[in-house]
């Protein structure tokens, strides 16, 4: 994962943390979301309450008959400060979409049964999450009869699947690696929990990761009969993680089409804070030894079953370490054991993929230039062909093998559910929306051919002058597109009146795996040149105050406006969060070591020049510009302590600063009032330096 940044794509992360679903990225909107586009129709401004009503939507499956497509929709209640997921169902030919499930406590992650006659899915209904099992009405597209829990285990469960056959059902959960059945594992949880010792013993890295420390548990898999009777068994016994934390990418591990298999994800490493040796491995469902597949030093994850069982594909990163390698699509022979890289010449990441129905191609999607194009490429290799454009993700493939189906977002509007003939340039929009948003090009650094986006406010008006927002993502290795977020919304920031500039300089993806290594070793370089030519050219636009911009940014985008606040003056405020300030102590409070010590090249003790050289706190005598600090407490990628440092330094130096600090938000604001506040604060701070808005208790 990198530093905040860039976008995690496909099916769901699982961590060993339930809480921790598949985040933001595959968020779809349909037609059970379309009361809440009023303002798209009257192009009134786009608010925080217009946001906080569209159902957040995700995981769409296509039914064993080709019929019928379920998703997860999230609904937010503000006033509650909950977000409660249900599954819905909609026809795959169109129509309207509806509620499958409706309980108090939600459900999700929905999975059609082989024969399509159950659904399974995930519910906190009896308490913990389990997995549940209802029947399925294919004629009607609904639920019938009473669900009935399938796992029943004090550690929770995630991640269902069905196996080929239907006689299982697969999942993970978190356990110690030590205890042999569920009973040692509630009695472990209940001692610590009545302990009046709440101190913790540290005898390895990895202690804590993104927002949480971790309690010596391990995620495993497990199966159990599909009909919930028995007892679970561990399919992955150790003390490992499986799946482990991940670099993206959507299901770490799948089942065989007889049922007999699984294959899954883990890294064995001695030290995982330093590596990212991820492996493929494959194990018998009956469970026995594993068999190790893969072969890179870096990270191999991501398995899939072709649907006549012989291979498994899944994706590959060269080198240890870079969480930022390229990722190709390797495909495993199970016949004989041999593998073969099918997009070794293809320059940009494969992202999600799906097998065709004939186990003859692989349809897989790759950020490209703001987009996410739709690709295929035989099972045997060959020509990679770009069949779909757009910003598209989450793919599957139809029975029958004609249609594609997926999710693609824009920046104007969440991702929607699309369907697509294969072979036709034509998606059908299901959720029946449309937005655009404009690209530019400009010189950057050594002559590199730059990209950016402009998003304008509404009832925009070419003869009026805006002020700029000017926004720098997070990674360093992440990209701006037409696409959406809820964190970083360029509508919300546009509709109060402003020009939303968004640049991809050095380290971006989609433009070619050395356009994004050059930001290694070079934070505040090619990727600084960049940004202030992308803003060289906006500031040419006949529309936009020139001198009326502030620069935002957060995580790798934090850093970067720590380093623009210490080398120009150039900007009218600045909005800073959760970005790397001291990049020494930065190292030393992260939990993935291995981003670290390959951005800059070693240890600080080893290649203290470079710490010293690309750290801004170390040219702080040069800061004007008024700064919003924004930091979590529960941030473990970027320690807290970094914004403290930044904040502290401005207000010595009085520079005007303002610190907006969450004690229960990590690395992303999540909670809903939280998210409010974030956007409150953060606007406020821009209207009050670009548009004279009065201070709010500012110390200069």
């Amino acid at each position: 994962m990198a530093l905040g940044g860039r976008p995690l794509r496909g099916a769901r992360l699982i961590y060993t943390a339930f809480p921790m679903r598949r985040l933001l990225l595959a968020l779809v909107l349909t037609s059970v979301a379309l009361s809440g586009y009023s303002f798209a129709q009257t192009k009134r401004p786009f608010t925080f309450e217009d946001m906080m009503q569209l159902r957040r939507i995700s995981d769409p499956q296509v039914s064993p008959d080709g019929k019928w497509v379920i998703f997860s929709a999230q609904d937010v209640n503000l006033d509650a400060n909950t977000k409660t997921s249900h599954l819905w169902i909609v026809p795959l030919a169109g129509g309207e979409a509806k509620p499958l499930t409706s309980g108090a406590s939600g459900e999700d992650r929905g999975r059609f049964s082989p024969d399509g006659k159950e659904v399974a899915f995930l519910s906190a209904r009896d308490g913990g999450t389990q997995v549940w099992v209802q029947d399925f009405d294919g004629t009607n597209g609904q639920l019938s009869g009473e669900p009935k829990r399938i796992t029943n285990l004090s550690t929770e469960a995630d991640g269902e699947l069905w196996s080929g056959d239907g006689k299982y059902i697969v999942f993970a959960s978190s356990v110690y690696p030590d205890c042999a059945d569920d009973a040692c594992n509630q009695q472990r949880d209940a001692e610590k929990s009545a302990s009046k010792v709440k101190a913790q013993i540290f005898t390895h890295l990895m202690y804590r990761h993104w927002n949480r420390y971790l309690s010596g548990k391990r995620s495993h898999l497990f199966a159990i009969a599909a009909d919930g009777s028995g007892t679970a068994k561990d399919l992955t016994p150790g003390d490992h993680d499986v799946p482990p934390f991940n670099l993206g990418g959507q299901d770490f591990y799948a089942i065989s089409p007889d049922g007999q298999e699984i294959a899954y994800t883990s890294n064995l490493e001695k030290d995982e804070a330093t590596s990212t040796n991820n492996d493929v491995f494959m194990v018998a469902i009956a469970g026995g030894q594993p068999k190790k597949i893969s072969a890179s030093p870096g990270s191999d994850s991501n398995p899939a079953y072709s649907p006549d069982g012989r291979y498994i594909t899944y994706r590959m990163q060269e080198r240890n370490g870079y969480e930022s390698d390229r990722f190709q699509l390797v495909i495993y022979d199970r016949k004989n054991g041999s593998s073969k890289n099918l997009t070794a010449k293809f320059d940009d990441w494969v992202e999600s993929f799906a097998w065709s129905p004939d186990s003859k191609k692989i349809y897989f999607t790759a950020d490209k230039q703001g987009g996410a194009p739709i690709y295929s490429v035989n099972a045997d290799g060959g020509e990679i062909k770009e069949i779909l454009g757009g910003h598209n993700d989450e793919l599957s493939v139809t029975p029958d093998g004609k249609t594609v189906v997926f999710t693609r977002q824009t920046a104007q509007f969440p991702n929607e559910v699309f369907s697509a003939a294969i072979g036709s340039q034509q998606a059908t929009n299901l959720s029946k929306q449309t937005s655009s948003v404009e690209s530019y090009w400009f010189t950057g650094a050594e002559n590199a051919k730059v990209q950016g986006f402009i998003v304008k406010p509404p009832n925009f008006n070419a003869g009026e002058k805006y002020p700029v927002k000017f926004l720098i993502h997070g990674g360093p290795q992440g990209a701006w597109g037409d696409s959406w977020t809820y964190r970083w919304n360029a509508q919300l920031f546009a509709a109060s009146g402003y020009v939303v500039v968004m640049i991809n300089p050095r380290g971006s993806v989609g433009y070619g795996q050395k356009f994004t290594e050059e930001v290694s070793g070079d934070w505040g370089g090619r990727a600084y040149v960049d940004l202030m030519r992308g803003l060289d050219h906006v500031q040419t636009l006949p529309y936009v105050q020139k001198e009326n911009v502030c620069a935002m940014g957060a995580s790798y985008g934090g850093y970067a406006v720590n380093w623009i606040i210490t080398h120009t003056a150039r900007f009218k405020c600045a909005v800073s969060h959760d970005g790397m300030f001291n990049t020494e102590s930065a190292w030393g409070t992260t939990e993935e070591l291995w981003f670290n010590e390959w951005e800059f090249k070693g240890t600080p003790w080893r290649n203290r020049e470079m710490y010293r050289r690309w750290s801004p706190h170390l040219s702080v005598t040069n800061i004007k510009t008024p700064t919003l600090v924004v930091h979590g407490q529960l941030d473990y990628r970027l320690d807290a302590s970094e914004g403290f440092q930044l904040f502290t330094t401005l207000q010595r130096l009085n520079v005007p600063s303002k610190m907006l600090y969450f004690p229960d938000e990590g690395h992303w604001v999540l909670k809903p009032q939280n998210s409010r506040l974030w956007y409150q604060t953060v606007n406020g701070w821009v209207d009050q330096w670009l548009k004279g808005a009065a201070p709010n208790a500012v110390r200069k």
